[in-house]
């Protein structure tokens, strides 16, 4: 063979290298210009793959977990034959709200985005007021999760008390129980905020090993539960398992059965975790939005698997409610799989619901790091101050203090707990309604074409997330019990109102000048989008001209600079590609 030969080859492979170089740069070049057209300059390192992005919410979600938590009140509100049929409707309903907060997400990828998503939503007459609004509800969502979530942990643990028949109080009502209870949660809690100090080059193993171990723990259901079924209580026959219905909350028969969406609804809330990392997401436009929607699809899949796997391998209710156990699961494990077997298992859910809680705590801390970098919160240049990394340290640093400060209600009484955490789910499901109506209706044509885009099933989504996410928000705040008294009232209404009285405050009080100001959100909303150019170079591609996207000929790259503040200018630049 000749270097005449050979050298075609190395030519082709110089140019592949730098078409693939050349696209690189170009997505962080949109990357940063859209950080540009919100007068942001980028902090954050990018660090993150599709891979980290996805398993951000993946994990967040944890959809087994999630199913077991919920599994009791499900079968209460309705029996199983609402608890699935809930679920499915729920399923397709969320997966819709999922596209429409992926499309917004492709559009407006950065941290802390949900209340720059309600921002730029509500448009420039009522943006403003959605951002102040959805700042609180989510801050209040992610920070009491961090709380609720590491809770969870704790009674798996303090679960084996019952299993193992030891002289201590497993009743919340008891002080000493609550006492232990609050010392293992700020425990596990503090060791989920100091995993987050970690370096990004490492903590993205974090992000690996958390799907990981939720694939682990749903394979050994799939596996090892329904062998121990067999050989104890013995498989629901299929009409126990669909058809049965249960009363075990009191209420009216057709309320009873609607309080089946208080368990589905909340398995798949807090989808917007892949968000919130964005900026810190390579090519996030596309990346962030594929990580929310994806992530969505696969968790409800995987929630409706276990739902079905644990109908058919569950005890009859009056078993099930039986069980005298902080996290009733633990004692049906250790009945099912033995003692030996069960340890395994719950030291299995106990790590994967640690590591959510670490990655809850990424959402939340990315979250309060955009609204401190506007200069909005007490200390707010401390809060937003990144390291030589690019990590927002300071910004964890926080989350866990208010999460910690959250998780001391559970001392003086479990009631003022239970009550804080109940409405962990409202704002998140308030937050995504608010959204949907905010492009349904005050910005339907004016904003940025996404790169990731639903079309024209943008619009019918939108509409049905309105009401979908106004349901779940209607159910949520319902009391779990009758007849209602100062024991089982959900005090989700209540925190609820709160919150929102004081976001309408700071909305009030706060000049708009210093945070989300008319014109900034004016610029975005009117601002050309990746997808108009990728759209462009596309055409310009099928007239014969190659575009930037693809490495080949004359592109057009979108450059957005000029940054001042309340003012930013869009210009474009012609940059020059290598040609085959």
């Amino acid at each position: 063979m000749t270097d005449a030969d050979t050298a075609p080859e190395y030519d082709r492979a110089s140019l592949d290298s730098a078409a693939e170089s050349t696209r690189a740069e170009t997505e962080a070049s949109d990357d940063v210009g859209i950080l540009k057209t919100l007068g942001y300059k980028p902090v954050l390192h990018r660090t993150y793959t599709l891979v980290e992005n996805f398993s951000t919410t993946f994990a967040a979600l944890y959809f087994v977990g999630g199913v077991r938590v919920t599994f009791s009140t499900g079968i209460a509100g309705g029996g199983p034959l609402a608890y699935w049929t809930s679920y499915l409707v729920t399923c397709v309903f969320t997966f819709m709200t999922a596209a429409v907060i992926a499309e917004v997400c492709s559009a407006l990828p950065s941290a802390g985005s949900i209340y720059l998503w309600a921002a730029e939503s509500g448009g420039p007459k009522y943006g403003r007021l959605f951002g102040f609004v959805v700042a609180w509800w989510s801050t209040t969502a992610w920070t009491t999760f961090c709380a609720s979530n590491t809770q969870a942990a704790t009674n798996y643990m303090l679960s084996e008390i019952s299993v193992f028949g030891l002289d201590f109080p497993t009743d919340s009502s008891n002080v000493k129980f609550r006492a232990v209870q609050w010392i293992c949660t700020e425990v596990l809690l503090a060791l989920a905020a100091l995993m987050n100090l970690v370096p990004a080059r490492y903590f993205r193993y974090v992000f690996w090993f958390s799907s990981g171990i939720v694939m682990l723990d749903f394979l050994l259901n799939v596996i090892w539960l329904p062998i121990g079924t067999a050989n104890t209580w013995g498989f629901r026959t299929a009409h126990e398992a669909f058809m049965t219905t249960y009363n075990g909350t009191g209420a009216p028969p057709g309320w009873n059965w609607c309080l089946s969406y208080l368990a589905t609804a909340g398995i798949l809330i807090g989808f917007d975790a892949s968000g919130h990392v964005a900026e810190e997401t390579k090519n996030a436009s596309i990346t962030a939005a594929r990580g929310i929607f994806w992530s969505t699809i696969v968790s409800g899949i995987g929630g409706l698997a276990t739902i079905i796997l644990f109908l058919f391998c569950s005890p009859d209710v009056d078993t099930l409610f039986s069980f005298d156990a902080p996290q009733p699961f633990v004692p049906l494990y250790a009945v099912v799989l033995g003692k030996g077997g069960h340890i395994f298992m719950n030291v299995i859910c106990i790590v994967a619901l640690w590591l959510n809680t670490a990655i809850a705590i990424v959402a939340a801390s990315r979250l309060v790091f955009a609204v401190a970098r506007d200069g909005v919160l007490p200390f707010s240049s401390w809060v937003s101050r990144v390291s030589a990394e690019g990590q927002p340290y300071n910004a964890v640093l926080v989350v866990w203090g208010v999460a910690a400060i959250v998780s001391c209600t559970i001392l003086p009484s479990a009631v003022a707990f239970t009550s804080l955490i109940s409405a962990a789910g409202v704002p998140s499901a308030s937050a995504y309604g608010l959204i949907c109506f905010g492009r349904f209706f005050l910005t339907p044509k004016k904003f940025p074409t996404p790169r990731w885009s639903l079309g024209r099933w943008s619009k019918p989504f939108q509409f049905c997330g309105i009401f979908w996410n106004g349901w779940v928000t209607a159910v949520l705040f319902s009391p779990y019990e009758w007849p209602v008294n100062g024991q089982n009232l959900n005090y989700a209404p209540i925190i609820m109102a709160i919150v929102t009285i004081f976001a309408l405050i700071s909305w009030w009080v706060m000049p708009e000048e210093q945070w989300l100001p008319r014109s900034r959100i004016s610029h975005f909303v009117e601002s050309k989008g990746a997808g108009d150019v990728d759209r462009s170079a596309t055409a310009a591609g099928e007239d014969g001209h190659d575009h930037a996207g693809h490495g080949l000929g004359r592109g057009r790259a979108l450059h957005l600079g000029m940054h001042r503040r309340g003012h930013v200018a869009v210009t474009t630049e012609e940059v020059e590609v290598p040609a085959k």
